[in-house]
């Protein structure tokens, strides 16, 4: 049996820096392992085995060379919404999606700093979901309980991480799909402010709700990842100033002020918090409290922030079906959410965009008071493969929503967030909480997370199911 290869991003560069581990030896492992994973997992839309191989014989000349870059040689994935020179770039859809011609901004800046890419992970129909199934490609499944979703939309490179089959992987988060999978596959995600990580060529995705960003096993590997693939295309729109994630892992955030919040936006559907996610960020909001912050419960006023988001997510989906050379071959729900955003793509949009100098007013008093905003990432812990199928768009959109309820206001405020591990369910399954903060406060989010991970190591655990491993069923 071939088992997954928990080292680090950190680690695997190093060890390719000191000269005592190559490229090719890395990259080849990871092409096993993505190769013994398809079965069970099936974390992977397309690979490129002789590209990669190549690549990586370059970099152990470049290294060999005494050439130093921060990724130089490492075995990375990509999320399947974002352009890869020479492979489709399919966004979990069926039919014939032609080559993209150059690499995506975020892509272009990963191979600047040296990574190798290996493949592109699935993501369900235009990363609409918490889930990652689809009729075009199937399952993908969660390496902590093969009967559960790892999540969604980035539940392929959530799934790749988790397993050990790369060390880290681009995802990307419109109303919370790099967070929730990070949350059900124990994971650090983090959700960068908008424009910190370029969209382009895809100007304002899904109307400024999506942004792409790092999910790993530890929080110095999603800073590291976040540093290599940070910084705007010229013709992005949003080009916030700089900063150093690394530099903010490796430092410790001070006494902070902590807002816990149970109660979830508005979304006209019924949200229980499941009891285990209950526990276990209670348990982590104990452990805050225990390292000197002060915790308190607080409600953020989110009004009906639910009326912005609708119209920007939907408009997004049509624009991008719009864009499908064979629009028949789209999940039926897709096609009756693409109805809506054409609906409502006009005065509607409109508005719901200009509210959001509003949002960030009320939604920020928050933080005149207190520096971080603790929340569940999931109202439920993943659940089972299958439990979405077959429903129609208006009961999975209730569905959906009723799961994951707390994640996607911060999409619709373009503020950073970051999933940390909060531990398990009585049955073993993963559950995250979100470190939420207001425009720019990557550094202190990642301060606060290195810090918490610090004290809960909860990279020791790992899951059963890595590579090669048999279902659960």
């Amino acid at each position: 049996m071939t088992t997954g290869d928990h080292t680090g991003l950190a680690e695997q560069a190093r060890q390719l820096a000191e000269g005592t581990v190559t490229s090719t030896a890395l990259v080849q492992a990871a092409l096993d392992r993505i190769e013994a994973t398809q079965p069970t997992l099936n974390a992977f839309r397309c690979v490129r085995p002789e590209a990669a191989l190549a690549e990586a014989a370059d970099a152990d000349r470049r290294l060999a060379a005494g050439e130093r870059l921060p990724l130089l040689g490492v075995p990375m994935a990509v999320k399947d919404d974002t352009d890869v020179a020479g492979l489709p770039t399919r966004f979990g859809c069926a039919g014939d999606i032609p080559d993209a011609a150059e690499d995506g901004e975020a892509v272009r800046r990963l191979r600047a700093a040296g990574a190798v890419i290996v493949g592109k992970t699935n993501s369900c129909e235009l990363g609409q979901w918490p889930f990652t199934e689809g009729h075009a490609f199937g399952a993908t499944r969660n390496p902590w309980n093969t009967g559960h979703t790892p999540g969604g939309s980035s539940g392929g490179s959530a799934a790749a991480v988790a397993a050990g089959v790369v060390p880290a992987a681009l995802g990307s988060d419109g109303a919370g799909s790099i967070r929730i999978p990070a949350a059900w596959t124990h994971l650090v995600g983090i959700k960068p402010q908008r424009g910190r990580v370029s969209v382009h060529p895809y100007d304002d995705c899904f109307q400024g709700l999506t942004v792409n960003g790092p999910l790993a096993r530890t929080v110095g590997d999603a800073a590291l990842l976040l540093d290599a693939v940070a910084g705007p295309h010229p013709a992005d729109r949003f080009q916030p100033a700089v900063v150093d994630a690394s530099a903010a892992a490796r430092r410790a955030p001070g006494r902070l002020r902590i807002a816990l919040a149970w109660r979830a936006p508005f979304t006209a559907t019924y949200n229980p918090l499941d009891a285990g996610v209950r526990r276990a960020v209670a348990d982590l909001a104990e452990a805050l409290a225990g390292l000197g912050h002060t915790v308190e419960e607080a409600r953020p006023r989110y009004g009906l922030i639910g009326l912005s988001f609708l119209p920007r997510a939907t408009a997004g989906i049509a624009e991008y079906a719009d864009r499908h050379p064979q629009p028949a071959l789209l999940d039926p729900r897709t096609r009756s959410a693409a109805r809506s955003g054409r609906r409502l793509a006009g005065r509607a949009l409109r508005a719901a965009r200009g509210r959001e100098a509003h949002q960030h007013r009320r939604i920020g008093a928050l933080f005149d008071t207190y520096d971080v905003l603790l929340a569940p990432t999931t109202a439920v812990p993943p659940p089972r493969i299958g439990t979405f199928d077959a429903m129609p768009a208006w009961r999975t959109d209730l569905t959906m929503a009723s799961a994951c309820p707390y994640a996607w206001p911060w999409n619709v405020l373009g503020w950073p967030g970051v999933n940390v591990p909060a531990g398990f369910t009585p049955d073993g399954l993963p559950v995250g909480a979100q470190l939420l903060g207001p425009a720019g406060s990557e550094p202190l989010l990642i301060s606060l997370a290195a810090q918490l991970e610090d004290d809960q190591k909860w990279f020791a655990h790992r899951p059963p199911h890595t590579a090669g491993a048999a279902s659960a069923g």
